[in-house]
């Protein structure tokens, strides 16, 4: 199955939303602003707000996010960018800042029902990867699971897991204080440069 991933800028923002909008009016979608928000502002920014917001950052120079394409169909997403833009994790009390190095963070997979297990978030993590790197980035990181080989549930799956990070080329860096499924989450890092 011939994956593509490109980024999500602002001419594909109707397949980011096909992605990340709720299923039905009264489910919460975070839009993928969790991360990138403090507390405080993702509590502020609700409803229509969440999609207009990630509109606008898919109008910015550097995109938050790769999406997968298979056959034109958007099959998957990831979010990433600069650490230092990520306001949760800039504050974070469980994700440590371990130095000064300028990283890339890596923080959510969606793909899409009918297209999981069949490489599709690996193909993003590479192709979130590369595209760090021709933005310049020289550090990636990511913040998976430890599933210690079990399965685990797709609603705590959003942030990978260390396998598919590990056989991306990242490695362990140390775990965090942060757990997912109940499984302890661990920051990865692979160097570009």
């Amino acid at each position: 199955m011939p994956i593509e991933i490109h980024p999500a800028t602002a001419d594909r923002f109707d397949d980011v939303a096909t992605l990340l909008a709720p299923d039905h009016e009264d489910a919460p979608a975070c839009w993928c602003l969790y991360f990138r928000l403090t507390s405080s502002e993702f509590g502020a920014v609700r409803g229509a707000a969440r999609p207009q917001h990630l509109r606008e950052l898919c109008s910015r120079e550097d995109a938050p996010g790769v999406l997968a394409y298979v056959d034109g169909e958007p099959v998957g997403w990831c979010a990433l960018g600069p650490r230092s833009e990520m306001g949760r994790l800039v504050r974070s009390r469980t994700i440590p800042r371990i130095d000064d190095i300028p990283v890339w963070s890596i923080v959510c997979f969606v793909v899409r029902p009918g297209f999981r297990r069949r490489g599709v978030a690996g193909a993003l993590l590479e192709g979130a990867v590369e595209y760090a790197r021709s933005r310049g980035a020289t550090m990636v990181e990511g913040y998976p699971a430890d599933t210690a080989g079990e399965r685990i549930s797709t609603a705590f799956a959003y942030v990978g897991t260390t396998g598919m990070f590990e056989r991306a080329g990242f490695h362990r860096v140390v775990e965090t204080g942060a757990r997912t499924g109940g499984k302890p989450r661990i920051l990865m890092r692979r160097q570009l440069r």
